[in-house]
């Protein structure tokens, strides 16, 4: 009885450092990684009476599960911060920032979190989740580029979307209703 209950005990030894053992090394890529604002861009492109307004987020946030032998396991959950808007024009930020834009007194923050990732073409990932702008919640795909950099991954794409879906400009005429999103983000 003994020889059985120290038998178990080492069973249950090697498991638990089999297990430790995988999670070190096996398991290194799925490591939950922090999104690195200062090494990161988070810019749109807009047409406003026929012209073209590039402009950018700051105070990007959140964390990455990724790796690319297992895309399945990864996620992703990414925010800015919706005041931050810079088109070059202060007036226009302001007006933006306003009830009938981003309403970015009651919605503080425009947020991203994945549900799915998958493998592409030609090196790409696909990934899905949900894109929340307001009080609106909407389902995107897109494609996206990772690569290693300075220790960690930069991960590149670009999407884009309906404004009108998330309730952002109202019927205005003068805007297009087609918003791109391009990101690059860092993560360590």
């Amino acid at each position: 009885m003994i020889n059985e209950e120290k038998s178990q005990t080492i069973s249950i030894n090697r498991y638990f450092l089999f297990c430790v053992i995988l999670l070190l090394t096996g398991f290194k890529g799925l490591s939950q990684q922090h999104l690195v604002a200062a090494m990161s861009t988070v810019s749109f492109k807009i047409k406003n009476f026929g012209i073209t307004v590039n402009g950018s987020f700051s105070g990007l946030r959140g964390d990455v599960m990724f790796t690319k032998n297992d895309p399945g396991q990864a996620s992703f959950s990414a925010s800015v911060d919706a005041a931050s808007i810079n088109s070059g024009i202060s007036a226009r930020d302001r007006h933006v920032k306003k009830p009938d834009y981003l309403y970015v007194e009651k919605f503080p923050r425009i947020s991203f979190v994945s549900e799915k990732i998958t493998q592409g073409d030609n090196g790409q990932y696909i990934v899905t989740g949900k894109l929340s702008i307001k009080d609106k919640s909407k389902l995107i795909s897109f494609p996206f580029m990772v690569q290693a950099e300075n220790g960690g991954e930069r991960f590149t794409g670009s999407f884009t979307i309906d404004r009108r879906e998330f309730d952002v400009g109202g019927y205005s005429i003068s805007l297009s209703d087609n918003l791109t999103i391009f990101l690059s983000v860092y993560a360590d």
